[in-house]
């Protein structure tokens, strides 16, 4: 934008001096012109003044001497056919300057200028002057050179006014991107200066500001809305709890119990994170997923499934909260679990890759239908929504989720 300004200017810079200098500078030769010729024309009629009273002697020293001081050869046509001054034949404008009187010639090289001198005993004297065009362009090149280099240091002047202006202008524009940027990277409590640039840009940051205070509460209520749901679940939690501990088998209470604390630690946890502020968040991707592995397995074990893992030992540092990475394993084995049958074995495959790691989940089932992963849509009568949750994670670290069949790859990214 920059760049584009300067050059509008420019180009009208150079259109408004184009439409001053060019008919000035023709002026200017015009004039130079104008002041030769009639310098010429005043030295010829002086002499005529001198050929009607000057005797022939007189007449013949004064002609001599203006050919040696002056610029331009001139020659005076007596009435009888004889010549005083610079030997010139007579031209046609001699002679017919004779009969009808003064006036000027142009030719190609220079100006021609008779002046008749009439009422003489003898007939009509004729006082030639030449002009050359070397004379009538003396000065112009010079006062077309400074023209030009006015006009170059106006046109630099305005370019360096105009950059100016278009760095007042940039600059705002420039803060207002990175505001977005950093907004759009969760960083809401930035603002953008709503006193910079001109009016329509300090608009349009006030607008941004208003958006961001407006995106921070509308989430800050989303976070108090699942914090509330989240705590709402205790009450038939802990109705649970009491009927684990009413079971008549120890066995049985004692792993329901366990279920129970390991779904309150979930509750605690959501409503822990919903209502805390969100930083850069990042975990370690190879401790996250053998705990949820090591988690399923004995879940597992009792469906009499084959689990098959291929862990990189770590630590894999990835851009995900270790919550939420959890909650994308669980997503993507709850899924086995839930639409496989029991003794269905499945496999887990945690790499690093040069920018984060690939995480892998593959059963040996029938695959997942095509439409998986929109959210709230699902093949196997459920909400939908635990692909959802496992491509959302895959996104928020800047990478994604593809699915082929019964295989599931998470792409988890370092750095967003």
């Amino acid at each position: 934008m920059r760049r584009r300004l300067a050059l509008l200017v420019a180009a009208a810079m150079v259109l408004v001096l184009a439409a001053f200098l060019v008919p000035l500078a023709l002026l200017l030769r015009a004039a130079a012109e104008d002041r030769a010729v009639a310098a010429a024309l005043v030295q010829a009629q002086s002499l005529g003044a001198l050929v009607a009273t000057a005797d022939a002697q007189s007449l013949r020293l004064t002609v001599e001497q203006a050919n040696v001081d002056g610029a331009h050869p001139v020659t005076v046509y007596l009435p009888g056919g004889g010549t005083v001054g610079a030997a010139v034949a007579a031209t046609p404008a001699v002679r017919l300057a004779a009969q009808q009187g003064s006036f000027t010639v142009a030719h190609a090289d220079g100006r021609e200028i008779v002046v008749a001198v009439q009422g003489l005993p003898g007939g009509t004297a004729v006082v030639r002057s030449f002009v050359p065009e070397a004379d009538l362009r003396r000065g112009v090149t010079r006062s077309w050179l400074v023209l030009a280099a006015v006009g170059a240091g106006l046109l630099l002047l305005g370019l360096a006014v105009a950059d100016r202006l278009a760095v007042a202008v940039v600059r705002p524009i420039r803060t207002l991107a990175a505001v977005s940027e950093a907004l759009s990277a969760g960083e809401l409590d930035r603002r953008a200066p709503a006193r910079d640039g001109p009016p329509e840009v300090r608009a349009v940051a006030a607008a941004l500001n208003r958006l961001a205070a407006r995106i921070r509460d509308l989430l800050r209520q989303e976070r108090e809305a699942a914090a509330d749901l989240s705590h709402r679940m205790r009450t038939p939690m802990t109705a649970l709890r009491l009927d684990a501990e009413g079971l008549a088998d120890p066995g049985d209470a004692a792993r329901m119990l366990r279920h129970v604390d390991a779904l309150d630690r979930a509750l605690t946890a959501v409503i822990e994170d919903a209502r805390r502020e969100r930083a850069a968040p990042s975990c370690d991707a190879a401790a996250v997923v053998a705990g949820r592995i090591a988690f399923w397995a004995v879940l597992a074990e009792d469906q009499g499934r084959a689990v098959r893992c291929e862990l990189d030992p770590g630590p894999l540092p990835v851009a995900a909260s270790a919550a939420d990475l959890a909650a994308a394993v669980d997503a993507l084995l709850g899924n086995v679990f839930a639409h496989t049958d029991e003794g269905t074995g499945f496999s887990v495959s945690l790499l690093g890759t040069a920018r984060g790691a690939d995480l892998v989940v593959e059963d040996d089932g029938p695959g997942i239908a095509p439409s998986a992963g929109e959210r709230g849509v699902s093949g196997g009568g459920s909400t939908g929504l635990g692909l959802d949750i496992a491509r959302r994670t895959a996104e928020s670290t800047g990478g994604r989720m593809t699915v082929a069949g019964s295989r599931v790859t998470l792409e988890l990214l370092t750095d967003r």
